[in-house]
């Protein structure tokens, strides 16, 4: 067997022990895809499997917390810890390193792809040196561990003086680094999401923009239209937001109208998150929509500021399309079944007047036409009048 077959086979196996893997537990504020203070199955290893965690801590442990939150001001610093555990059998090696925080496609917290640079809370986290450590190119550190043992991180988080107020999502995660040589390319992470807020004036403001529809008619005449609705919800304020949004739609004067709600759970500062609803609505041609978002806290948040609905407006084309098909079809129907008929009223009124001109053919005698057999009594007539007169 050549080096690609065997590679193939080892990453295989590598998804198969990851769509075996236990379910990972959940902090309270939500479900990130990185999950905070989980213990999560990683890349198998030749000597068997890798298992880690990453948890807040202070300077004796793991601390319970799901998170790491600090309020700060700007150009202030403040101090935290982590604890990263290898609960395997053998030694294993991690590269620790904070990034940006982000919203996956799919709803939960993320960090930015490794290998790019962090811009905002994440290029404020700073990790202590470790016993055994080493640099990590692009920033953190490399960490080995002996199987079992577990390592206290300081995290010093240091605000720049010009920062903005409000929220900027970070977090730090422990990724298994396989052994130098190995065909297997699989980053595996486990994290600890960070909540840092710079005090300040709090802005609270989700907006939904960039509305898009697509129209599905029905194939029954007497049921609605189905129209798809894709919209941005972007958090137009300085702290992360969930949302409450409607999503109405009705005719001309309002004739049909039909409501769809949706939630979001959460949309980080100076982000956007896409979502799409399906509303019914009456096929009266021409309808007129809103998508309305109210902003909600997240969580354990404490947001003071007014949270404010805002609301765009869009219009669709909801042609009745099969009413149309249905109404051609009756119209159709009708004037084909009149003409028909007029087509065999005229077929039987020709074949009456055919039946009356055969039988009035057969009661005139042979070789005398109906009109001189008319004239004839006449003629005799004016022939005995001349002869009374010519004997008087």
């Amino acid at each position: 067997m050549n080096a690609r077959p065997r590679t193939l086979l080892v990453l295989a196996a590598v998804v198969a022990a990851c769509l075996t893997a236990g379910p990972a537990a959940v902090a309270a504020d939500g479900p990130p895809q990185m999950p905070s203070a989980v213990r999560a199955e990683a890349a198998p290893t030749p000597a068997g499997g890798t298992t880690w965690a990453l948890q807040p801590a202070t300077a004796d442990g793991p601390d319970g917390r799901v998170s790491l939150r600090h309020v700060i001001d700007g150009g202030a610093q403040a101090s935290d810890a982590i604890a990263l555990t290898n609960f395997s059998a053998q030694p294993a090696t991690f590269a620790v390193y904070a990034s940006d925080g982000t919203i996956s496609s799919s709803g939960g917290f993320d960090l930015v792809p490794a290998d790019q640079v962090p811009s905002d809370g994440g290029s404020w986290v700073a990790l202590r040196d470790v016993a055994g450590s080493t640099p990590r190119d692009g920033g953190g550190m490399l960490l080995p561990l002996e199987a079992g043992a577990t390592a206290i991180i300081p995290i010093e988080i240091s605000v720049p003086g010009n920062a903005t107020p409000g929220d900027h999502p970070a977090g730090v995660v422990a990724e298994f680094v396989p052994a130098s040589g190995s065909n297997v390319q699989l980053a595996s992470r486990v994290g600890v999401r960070m909540h840092l807020r710079v005090s300040g004036d709090i802005v609270a403001a989700v907006v939904p923009e960039a509305v898009q529809t697509s129209v599905a008619p029905s194939w029954n005449p007497f049921a609605p239209s189905m129209v798809t609705v894709t919209y941005a919800l972007a958090n137009a304020g300085n702290v992360r937001l969930g949302s409450e949004t409607e999503t109405s739609l009705a005719g001309p004067f309002g004739a049909g109208a039909s409501t769809e709600v949706s939630s979001q759970r959460e949309v980080l500062p100076g982000q956007a998150t896409t979502a799409t609803v399906t509303v019914p609505v009456a096929p009266l041609f021409f309808a007129w929509g809103e998508v309305r978002s109210a902003p909600v806290v997240v969580g354990d948040d404490s947001v003071e500021a007014e949270l404010a609905a805002a609301s765009t407006s869009f219009t669709v084309w909801t042609v009745p399309w099969t009413q149309l098909v249905l109404l051609l079809l009756l119209v159709g129907g009708f004037f084909g079944w009149r003409t028909l008929r007029r087509r065999s009223g005229a077929r039987v009124q020709a074949r009456i007047d055919a039946a009356v001109a055969a039988a009035t053919a057969a009661t005139v005698p042979s070789g005398t036409s109906a009109a001189q057999e008319s004239v004839a009594p006449a003629d005799a007539a004016a022939a005995v009048g001349e002869e009374r007169v010519g004997a008087s």
